[in-house]
Formats: structure tokens, C-alpha cells, sequence
């Protein structure tokens, strides 16, 4: 059994408390792969700042959302994410939420 099924049904996975911060980098998560960037950021591949459509007078940029490399440490040792290739080191291998980060996100939020 690999560490995915087992975290996905221990309950106690399940009950942990996530700061605001780590409940946002699983929210970032869910919405696609997380890949390193340079000053221990992570975030979506080929990520870019974008503009309001709704805004009436002036376009507002909206910023790249990202997350801090001890954020997605403390997140894959609770297993709620993963690394995606395994024969890279994990600092260096895109991630990506596992089943047990949904299921917390579905519980939670």
C-alpha cells in the first residue's frame, strides 16, 4: 500500500489543522501542478500576471498567486501533496495534490 491510500483513510489526515497559508497553497494546488521558480517560489507552469476583465475605469493587474517552498515541505509531509516525478529530488520535481488533499479540501472548505 503506498503512502497515498494509506493518508487518504487515516483519520487523523483528516482532523489536522492547516494554517490559512497551507490552506491556500491546497487550494492553489487543486487548480493545477505546482512547478519551482527562482527565489524558493512555486507555482503554475508558464504562470503570468493578468487583468481584470470586470474593472470599469482601468485594467488592475492581478498578481501570480505562489507558494513558499517551507509551505509545500509542510504540505507534502502531511500528504497532502506529492512529488510528481520521483526519480528527481523533491525541491526540484513538480507537484501535485493527492487524494487525501482533496478529500481535506471537500471536508474543510
Amino acid at each position: 500500500m503506498n503512502m497515498t491510500a494509506r493518508t487518504a483513510t487515516d483519520p487523523a489526515t483528516m482532523s489536522m489543522p492547516l494554517t490559512p497559508t497551507q490552506i491556500r497553497g491546497l487550494k492553489l494546488a487543486k487548480d493545477g501542478d505546482l512547478y519551482p521558480q527562482e527565489a524558493k517560489r512555486w507555482t503554475h507552469l508558464n504562470a503570468v500576471i493578468t487583468y481584470a476583465r470586470t474593472d470599469r475605469f482601468k485594467e488592475r493587474p492581478l498578481k501570480v498567486k505562489f507558494l513558499t517552498t517551507t509551505t509545500v515541505t509542510e504540505l507534502r509531509n502531511h500528504g497532502l501533496l506529492k512529488a510528481l516525478n520521483e526519480d528527481v529530488a523533491p525541491e526540484e520535481s513538480a507537484h501535485g495534490i493527492t487524494m487525501a488533499g482533496k478529500m481535506w479540501l471537500l471536508k474543510h472548505k
